[in-house]
Protein backbone atom coordinates (compact mmCIF):
# COMPACT_ATOMS: atom_id res chain seq x y z
CA UNK A 1 0.00 0.00 0.00
CA UNK A 2 1.56 3.37 -1.11
CA UNK A 3 2.47 5.52 1.72
CA UNK A 4 0.26 8.33 0.29
CA UNK A 5 -2.04 6.81 3.03
CA UNK A 6 -2.23 6.57 6.50
CA UNK A 7 -4.47 5.60 9.21
CA UNK A 8 -5.85 7.02 12.46
CA UNK A 9 -4.28 3.93 13.79
CA UNK A 10 -0.77 4.88 12.67
CA UNK A 11 -1.46 8.30 13.18
CA UNK A 12 -2.25 7.66 17.05
CA UNK A 13 1.46 7.58 18.58
CA UNK A 14 3.56 8.50 16.03
CA UNK A 15 6.61 10.77 17.10
CA UNK A 16 6.99 14.30 16.12
CA UNK A 17 10.01 15.86 15.67
CA UNK A 18 11.32 19.09 15.85
CA UNK A 19 12.98 20.48 12.81
CA UNK A 20 16.26 19.50 14.20
CA UNK A 21 15.05 16.00 14.21
CA UNK A 22 14.44 15.94 18.14
CA UNK A 23 11.22 14.23 19.20
CA UNK A 24 9.14 17.02 21.38
CA UNK A 25 6.33 14.36 22.26
CA UNK A 26 3.56 12.10 19.79
CA UNK A 27 0.39 12.32 18.65
CA UNK A 28 -2.96 11.62 20.66
CA UNK A 29 -5.51 12.92 18.38
CA UNK A 30 -6.29 14.97 15.16
CA UNK A 31 -8.86 17.19 14.23
CA UNK A 32 -11.00 19.10 11.79
CA UNK A 33 -11.78 22.47 11.66
CA UNK A 34 -15.28 21.98 9.64
CA UNK A 35 -16.28 25.40 9.77
CA UNK A 36 -12.54 26.52 7.82
CA UNK A 37 -12.44 23.00 5.69
CA UNK A 38 -14.36 19.51 5.68
CA UNK A 39 -11.86 16.61 5.10
CA UNK A 40 -8.64 18.79 6.02
CA UNK A 41 -7.25 17.69 9.46
CA UNK A 42 -6.37 21.12 11.18
CA UNK A 43 -4.84 20.47 14.02
CA UNK A 44 -2.42 17.70 15.54
CA UNK A 45 -2.78 17.38 19.43
CA UNK A 46 0.71 16.27 20.80
CA UNK A 47 1.53 14.75 24.40
CA UNK A 48 4.91 15.97 25.48
CA UNK A 49 4.72 14.58 29.12
CA UNK A 50 2.08 15.97 31.43
CA UNK A 51 0.74 18.81 28.64
CA UNK A 52 -0.66 18.69 25.44
CA UNK A 53 0.57 21.00 22.66
CA UNK A 54 -1.29 22.00 19.55
CA UNK A 55 0.16 21.80 16.57
CA UNK A 56 -1.67 23.82 13.07
CA UNK A 57 -1.83 21.89 10.03
CA UNK A 58 0.77 24.42 8.60
CA UNK A 59 3.46 24.00 11.02
CA UNK A 60 4.14 20.24 9.33
CA UNK A 61 7.20 19.41 6.97
CA UNK A 62 6.77 16.13 6.85
CA UNK A 63 4.11 13.40 7.82
CA UNK A 64 5.00 9.51 7.39
CA UNK A 65 4.94 6.21 9.37
CA UNK A 66 8.32 6.85 10.71
CA UNK A 67 6.96 10.24 12.17
CA UNK A 68 6.11 13.92 12.17
CA UNK A 69 8.61 16.56 11.19
CA UNK A 70 7.70 19.82 12.04
CA UNK A 71 9.04 23.51 9.79
CA UNK A 72 7.85 25.72 12.82
CA UNK A 73 8.30 24.92 16.53
CA UNK A 74 6.43 27.53 17.98
CA UNK A 75 3.73 25.41 20.13
CA UNK A 76 0.90 26.24 21.60
CA UNK A 77 -0.70 24.04 24.95
CA UNK A 78 -3.84 22.63 23.84
CA UNK A 79 -7.26 23.60 24.89
CA UNK A 80 -10.45 22.36 24.01
CA UNK A 81 -11.60 24.38 21.02
CA UNK A 82 -15.91 23.81 20.41
CA UNK A 83 -15.10 24.63 16.58
CA UNK A 84 -12.82 21.37 16.75
CA UNK A 85 -14.30 17.88 15.55
CA UNK A 86 -11.59 15.44 17.19
CA UNK A 87 -10.99 12.06 15.11
CA UNK A 88 -10.51 9.97 18.50
CA UNK A 89 -12.80 11.07 20.75
CA UNK A 90 -15.66 12.35 18.20
CA UNK A 91 -16.01 10.32 15.38
CA UNK A 92 -13.88 6.80 16.42
CA UNK A 93 -16.55 4.05 17.23
CA UNK A 94 -19.31 6.66 17.13
CA UNK A 95 -22.10 5.59 14.95
CA UNK A 96 -22.45 7.57 11.29
CA UNK A 97 -24.80 7.48 8.59
CA UNK A 98 -23.49 6.38 5.47
CA UNK A 99 -25.45 8.07 2.96
CA UNK A 100 -24.73 5.88 0.07
CA UNK A 101 -25.37 2.81 1.72
CA UNK A 102 -28.37 3.92 3.21
CA UNK A 103 -27.58 2.60 6.87
CA UNK A 104 -25.83 3.06 10.03
CA UNK A 105 -22.16 2.33 10.53
CA UNK A 106 -19.80 2.67 13.58
CA UNK A 107 -16.74 4.26 13.17
CA UNK A 108 -12.93 1.90 13.51
CA UNK A 109 -10.91 3.60 11.61
CA UNK A 110 -10.30 6.33 9.35
CA UNK A 111 -8.02 6.74 6.33
CA UNK A 112 -6.53 9.98 5.49
CA UNK A 113 -4.48 10.68 2.27
CA UNK A 114 -1.18 12.36 2.53
CA UNK A 115 -1.21 15.54 -0.09
CA UNK A 116 1.96 17.89 -0.98
CA UNK A 117 0.98 21.46 -0.64
CA UNK A 118 3.08 24.56 -1.36
CA UNK A 119 3.65 27.45 1.48
CA UNK A 120 4.08 30.74 1.05
CA UNK A 121 6.24 32.89 3.54
CA UNK A 122 3.47 33.16 6.01
CA UNK A 123 3.70 29.12 6.49
CA UNK A 124 -0.23 29.01 4.70
CA UNK A 125 -1.45 26.88 1.96
CA UNK A 126 -1.56 27.82 -1.31
CA UNK A 127 -3.04 24.99 -2.29
CA UNK A 128 -1.65 21.58 -3.84
CA UNK A 129 1.41 21.37 -5.79
CA UNK A 130 4.45 19.40 -6.42
CA UNK A 131 5.58 19.73 -3.20
CA UNK A 132 7.95 23.18 -3.54
CA UNK A 133 6.53 26.27 -2.72
CA UNK A 134 7.72 29.55 -3.44
CA UNK A 135 10.36 29.36 -1.35
CA UNK A 136 11.51 26.07 -2.00
CA UNK A 137 9.75 24.78 1.06
CA UNK A 138 7.03 22.03 0.86
CA UNK A 139 4.83 20.39 3.26
CA UNK A 140 2.35 17.73 3.70
CA UNK A 141 -1.41 18.02 4.44
CA UNK A 142 -3.79 15.33 5.84
CA UNK A 143 -7.40 15.02 4.57
CA UNK A 144 -9.67 12.58 5.33
CA UNK A 145 -10.47 10.27 2.66
CA UNK A 146 -12.66 6.81 3.97
CA UNK A 147 -14.13 6.08 7.11
CA UNK A 148 -13.02 2.49 7.91
CA UNK A 149 -15.92 -0.08 9.03
CA UNK A 150 -15.27 -3.64 8.34
CA UNK A 151 -12.93 -6.34 9.70
CA UNK A 152 -9.61 -4.95 8.14
CA UNK A 153 -10.03 -1.98 10.43
CA UNK A 154 -10.41 -3.90 13.47
CA UNK A 155 -8.04 -6.11 12.63
CA UNK A 156 -5.86 -2.78 12.69
CA UNK A 157 -6.65 -2.17 15.91
CA UNK A 158 -6.48 -5.20 18.00
CA UNK A 159 -2.19 -5.28 16.76
CA UNK A 160 -1.95 -1.13 17.00
CA UNK A 161 1.02 -0.54 18.73
CA UNK A 162 1.69 -4.62 18.94
CA UNK A 163 2.94 -4.99 15.06
CA UNK A 164 5.07 -2.52 13.47
CA UNK A 165 2.46 -0.61 10.88
CA UNK A 166 4.41 -1.68 8.21
CA UNK A 167 3.74 -5.40 8.76
CA UNK A 168 0.57 -4.90 9.23
CA UNK A 169 -0.11 -3.40 5.93
CA UNK A 170 1.21 -6.51 4.54
CA UNK A 171 -1.34 -9.06 6.74
CA UNK A 172 -4.26 -6.80 6.23
CA UNK A 173 -3.91 -7.56 2.11
CA UNK A 174 -5.93 -10.64 2.32
CA UNK A 175 -8.88 -8.59 4.12
CA UNK A 176 -11.45 -6.88 2.10
CA UNK A 177 -11.87 -3.59 2.97
CA UNK A 178 -14.96 -2.01 3.59
CA UNK A 179 -14.80 1.81 3.63
CA UNK A 180 -16.87 4.65 3.25
CA UNK A 181 -16.12 8.05 1.20
CA UNK A 182 -15.99 10.80 3.84
CA UNK A 183 -17.94 12.55 1.65
CA UNK A 184 -20.89 10.23 1.69
CA UNK A 185 -20.91 10.09 5.26
CA UNK A 186 -23.18 11.70 7.81
CA UNK A 187 -22.25 12.63 11.68
CA UNK A 188 -25.20 12.51 14.21
CA UNK A 189 -24.81 14.91 16.36
CA UNK A 190 -28.04 15.72 18.90
CA UNK A 191 -26.79 18.75 20.56
CA UNK A 192 -27.73 21.41 17.96
CA UNK A 193 -25.51 24.17 18.97
CA UNK A 194 -22.71 21.96 18.01
CA UNK A 195 -24.46 20.80 15.22
CA UNK A 196 -23.70 24.51 13.92
CA UNK A 197 -20.38 24.94 15.30
CA UNK A 198 -19.09 21.78 13.64
CA UNK A 199 -21.06 23.07 10.17
CA UNK A 200 -23.03 19.59 10.69
CA UNK A 201 -25.55 19.37 7.77
CA UNK A 202 -28.09 17.18 7.01
CA UNK A 203 -29.18 18.22 3.39
CA UNK A 204 -27.52 14.49 1.84
CA UNK A 205 -30.14 12.78 4.56
CA UNK A 206 -33.34 15.09 2.66
CA UNK A 207 -32.38 13.38 -0.75
CA UNK A 208 -32.84 10.02 0.61
CA UNK A 209 -36.43 7.78 0.07
CA UNK A 210 -38.26 8.22 3.37
CA UNK A 211 -38.48 5.06 3.75
CA UNK A 212 -34.87 4.69 3.97
CA UNK A 213 -34.88 7.74 5.96
CA UNK A 214 -37.29 5.84 8.65
CA UNK A 215 -34.97 2.57 8.49
CA UNK A 216 -31.94 4.61 9.19
CA UNK A 217 -33.81 6.63 12.62
CA UNK A 218 -35.06 3.84 13.76
CA UNK A 219 -31.45 2.25 13.94
CA UNK A 220 -30.53 5.57 16.33
CA UNK A 221 -30.48 6.11 19.72
CA UNK A 222 -33.49 8.42 21.19
CA UNK A 223 -31.27 11.50 21.17
CA UNK A 224 -30.17 11.19 17.60
CA UNK A 225 -33.11 10.23 16.32
CA UNK A 226 -34.64 13.49 17.81
CA UNK A 227 -31.99 15.45 16.33
CA UNK A 228 -32.18 14.27 13.01
CA UNK A 229 -35.89 14.88 12.53
CA UNK A 230 -35.30 18.18 13.90
CA UNK A 231 -32.44 19.37 11.71
CA UNK A 232 -34.28 18.13 8.15
CA UNK A 233 -36.61 19.95 6.03
CA UNK A 234 -40.55 19.32 7.68
CA UNK A 235 -41.76 18.29 4.79
CA UNK A 236 -39.37 15.69 4.43
CA UNK A 237 -39.39 14.90 7.83
CA UNK A 238 -43.25 14.26 7.96
CA UNK A 239 -42.58 11.77 5.16
CA UNK A 240 -39.93 9.79 6.97
CA UNK A 241 -42.27 9.68 10.54
CA UNK A 242 -45.30 8.75 8.46
CA UNK A 243 -42.78 5.22 7.68
CA UNK A 244 -41.40 5.10 10.78
CA UNK A 245 -42.94 2.18 13.40
CA UNK A 246 -45.98 3.97 15.08
CA UNK A 247 -44.74 2.67 18.56
CA UNK A 248 -41.49 5.20 17.91
CA UNK A 249 -43.31 7.86 16.15
CA UNK A 250 -44.95 9.47 19.37
CA UNK A 251 -41.31 8.89 21.23
CA UNK A 252 -39.83 10.85 18.34
CA UNK A 253 -42.29 13.72 18.63
CA UNK A 254 -42.05 14.18 22.61
CA UNK A 255 -38.58 14.18 22.37
CA UNK A 256 -38.81 17.84 20.12
CA UNK A 257 -40.34 21.17 21.17
CA UNK A 258 -43.90 21.31 20.42
CA UNK A 259 -42.97 24.18 17.62
CA UNK A 260 -41.18 22.08 15.59
CA UNK A 261 -42.96 19.38 16.35
CA UNK A 262 -46.22 21.37 14.83
CA UNK A 263 -44.45 22.03 11.95
CA UNK A 264 -44.01 18.48 10.92
CA UNK A 265 -47.44 17.06 12.10
CA UNK A 266 -48.82 20.57 9.68
CA UNK A 267 -46.92 18.65 6.84
CA UNK A 268 -48.27 15.25 7.21
CA UNK A 269 -51.80 13.88 6.00
CA UNK A 270 -54.68 14.70 8.45
CA UNK A 271 -55.19 10.95 9.05
CA UNK A 272 -51.79 9.99 9.85
CA UNK A 273 -51.21 13.27 12.06
CA UNK A 274 -54.10 11.93 13.98
CA UNK A 275 -52.92 8.19 14.29
CA UNK A 276 -49.97 9.78 15.63
CA UNK A 277 -51.12 12.16 18.26
CA UNK A 278 -53.11 9.54 19.41
CA UNK A 279 -50.66 8.02 20.84
CA UNK A 280 -49.43 10.75 22.77
CA UNK A 281 -50.24 12.02 25.95
CA UNK A 282 -53.43 14.18 26.31
CA UNK A 283 -51.20 17.30 27.16
CA UNK A 284 -48.23 16.95 24.42
CA UNK A 285 -50.71 16.30 22.28
CA UNK A 286 -52.69 19.30 23.09
CA UNK A 287 -49.41 21.53 23.14
CA UNK A 288 -48.79 20.85 19.78
CA UNK A 289 -52.04 21.21 18.32
CA UNK A 290 -52.49 24.93 19.65
CA UNK A 291 -48.75 25.35 17.53
CA UNK A 292 -50.41 24.45 14.31
CA UNK A 293 -52.34 26.37 11.52
CA UNK A 294 -55.50 26.79 12.42
CA UNK A 295 -56.61 25.23 8.97
CA UNK A 296 -54.70 21.30 9.85
CA UNK A 297 -55.37 21.67 13.51
CA UNK A 298 -59.31 22.00 12.67
CA UNK A 299 -58.97 18.85 10.55
CA UNK A 300 -56.66 16.86 12.68
CA UNK A 301 -59.56 17.77 16.44
CA UNK A 302 -62.12 16.46 13.80
CA UNK A 303 -60.54 13.43 13.40
CA UNK A 304 -59.45 12.99 16.61
CA UNK A 305 -63.07 12.17 17.26
CA UNK A 306 -63.67 9.16 16.09
CA UNK A 307 -62.12 5.86 17.42
CA UNK A 308 -58.79 4.67 15.71
CA UNK A 309 -60.47 1.64 14.75
CA UNK A 310 -63.16 2.70 12.68
CA UNK A 311 -63.23 4.53 8.75
CA UNK A 312 -63.67 8.06 10.89
CA UNK A 313 -60.63 7.20 12.29
CA UNK A 314 -59.08 5.49 9.02
CA UNK A 315 -60.38 8.29 6.82
CA UNK A 316 -58.56 11.26 5.48
CA UNK A 317 -59.57 14.67 4.90
CA UNK A 318 -57.97 14.80 1.76
CA UNK A 319 -59.92 14.52 -1.44
CA UNK A 320 -61.49 16.10 -4.50
CA UNK A 321 -64.94 16.60 -4.36
CA UNK A 322 -66.99 18.55 -6.90
CA UNK A 323 -71.01 19.14 -7.62
CA UNK A 324 -72.80 16.43 -9.78
CA UNK A 325 -73.19 18.61 -12.14
CA UNK A 326 -69.72 19.28 -13.10
CA UNK A 327 -67.64 18.33 -16.48
CA UNK A 328 -64.44 16.94 -17.10
CA UNK A 329 -62.92 20.21 -17.68
CA UNK A 330 -63.60 21.57 -14.20
CA UNK A 331 -62.36 18.05 -13.08
CA UNK A 332 -59.25 18.58 -14.54
CA UNK A 333 -59.36 22.31 -13.24
CA UNK A 334 -59.33 21.19 -9.89
CA UNK A 335 -56.88 18.86 -10.03
CA UNK A 336 -54.26 20.98 -11.37
CA UNK A 337 -55.48 23.79 -8.27
CA UNK A 338 -54.55 20.36 -5.92
CA UNK A 339 -51.50 19.04 -7.35
CA UNK A 340 -49.75 18.17 -3.77
CA UNK A 341 -52.64 15.36 -3.73
CA UNK A 342 -52.04 14.02 -7.47
CA UNK A 343 -49.49 11.09 -6.18
CA UNK A 344 -52.54 9.37 -3.66
CA UNK A 345 -55.23 10.67 -5.56
CA UNK A 346 -57.15 8.10 -7.62
CA UNK A 347 -61.24 8.90 -7.76
CA UNK A 348 -63.21 12.43 -7.86
CA UNK A 349 -66.39 12.69 -5.92
CA UNK A 350 -69.63 13.68 -6.61
CA UNK A 351 -71.75 15.26 -3.98
CA UNK A 352 -75.24 17.38 -4.62
CA UNK A 353 -75.78 20.66 -3.06
CA UNK A 354 -76.24 19.41 0.60
CA UNK A 355 -72.76 17.72 0.05
CA UNK A 356 -74.33 14.39 0.02
CA UNK A 357 -72.28 12.05 -1.79
CA UNK A 358 -74.18 11.01 -5.30
CA UNK A 359 -71.59 9.35 -7.40
CA UNK A 360 -67.61 8.41 -8.01
CA UNK A 361 -65.54 8.56 -11.15
CA UNK A 362 -62.25 7.09 -11.14
CA UNK A 363 -59.39 9.44 -12.03
CA UNK A 364 -58.33 7.42 -15.77
CA UNK A 365 -61.94 7.84 -16.85
CA UNK A 366 -61.25 11.28 -16.63
CA UNK A 367 -58.29 11.67 -19.51
CA UNK A 368 -60.31 9.24 -22.12
CA UNK A 369 -63.69 10.97 -22.27
CA UNK A 370 -64.04 15.04 -23.88
CA UNK A 371 -63.38 18.00 -21.22
CA UNK A 372 -67.84 18.82 -21.80
CA UNK A 373 -68.16 15.05 -20.88
CA UNK A 374 -70.64 15.50 -17.48
CA UNK A 375 -69.04 13.75 -14.66
CA UNK A 376 -72.30 12.02 -13.73
CA UNK A 377 -71.54 9.96 -17.03
CA UNK A 378 -68.56 8.59 -16.08
CA UNK A 379 -69.41 7.72 -12.43
CA UNK A 380 -69.28 4.10 -11.03
CA UNK A 381 -72.25 1.86 -11.51
CA UNK A 382 -72.62 1.11 -7.99
CA UNK A 383 -71.46 3.50 -5.58
CA UNK A 384 -69.95 1.97 -2.53
CA UNK A 385 -69.47 3.94 0.66
CA UNK A 386 -68.96 3.37 4.22
CA UNK A 387 -70.49 5.44 7.37
CA UNK A 388 -67.91 6.87 10.01
CA UNK A 389 -69.10 3.91 12.43
CA UNK A 390 -68.29 1.14 9.94
CA UNK A 391 -65.48 -1.03 11.64
CA UNK A 392 -62.28 -1.56 10.80
CA UNK A 393 -62.44 -5.14 9.38
CA UNK A 394 -65.68 -4.68 7.66
CA UNK A 395 -63.36 -1.61 5.55
CA UNK A 396 -60.94 -3.70 4.84
CA UNK A 397 -63.77 -6.35 3.48
CA UNK A 398 -65.03 -3.54 1.31
CA UNK A 399 -61.30 -3.22 -0.29
CA UNK A 400 -61.10 -7.04 -0.70
CA UNK A 401 -64.25 -8.13 -2.07
CA UNK A 402 -64.78 -5.03 -4.55
CA UNK A 403 -60.56 -4.76 -5.43
CA UNK A 404 -61.30 -1.08 -4.40
CA UNK A 405 -58.28 1.77 -4.84
CA UNK A 406 -60.27 4.38 -2.48
CA UNK A 407 -63.57 4.04 -0.29
CA UNK A 408 -65.58 7.66 0.40
CA UNK A 409 -66.49 7.92 3.57
CA UNK A 410 -70.17 9.09 4.77
CA UNK A 411 -71.47 11.06 7.73
CA UNK A 412 -75.09 10.16 8.67
CA UNK A 413 -76.61 12.53 7.03
CA UNK A 414 -74.79 10.49 3.79
CA UNK A 415 -72.56 14.27 3.58
CA UNK A 416 -68.95 13.09 2.49
CA UNK A 417 -66.63 13.36 5.08
CA UNK A 418 -63.40 11.41 4.29
CA UNK A 419 -62.17 9.14 1.76
CA UNK A 420 -60.32 5.88 2.65
CA UNK A 421 -57.48 4.89 0.29
CA UNK A 422 -55.66 1.05 -0.25
CA UNK A 423 -52.37 2.53 0.85
CA UNK A 424 -54.74 3.22 4.61
CA UNK A 425 -55.42 -0.56 4.18
CA UNK A 426 -52.37 -1.68 3.24
CA UNK A 427 -50.74 0.10 6.40
CA UNK A 428 -53.64 -1.07 8.37
CA UNK A 429 -52.52 -4.93 7.60
CA UNK A 430 -49.04 -4.22 7.97
CA UNK A 431 -49.18 -2.77 11.56
CA UNK A 432 -51.58 -6.13 12.41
Amino acid sequence: MAESVLFFTELLGLPVLDSRGRRIGRVRDAALVPLVHPARIDRFLVGGGWAWLSVRYDQIASISLDGIRLGEEILTPYHSDEYMLRIGRDLLDQQIIDVNGRKVVRVNDVTFEIRNATSNSNGHSNGHGNGQGANGNGRNCLYILEVDVGIRSIFRRLVQGVLPSRLVRKVQRVIPPNSIRWEFCNIVEPDPQRRLRLNISHEKLEKIHPADLADIVEELGPAERGAIFESIDSEVAAEALSEVDPRMQARILESMEPEKAADIVEEMAPDEAADILKGLEESTSEEILEEMEVAPESEVRELLEFKEDTAGGMMNTEYISLHEGATVEDALNALKGNEDQLESLNAVFLVDSERRLTGTVPLARLFVASSSTPLRELSTETLISATVTEKQDQVTELFDKYNLLALPVIDQDRRLAGVITADDIISVLRHK
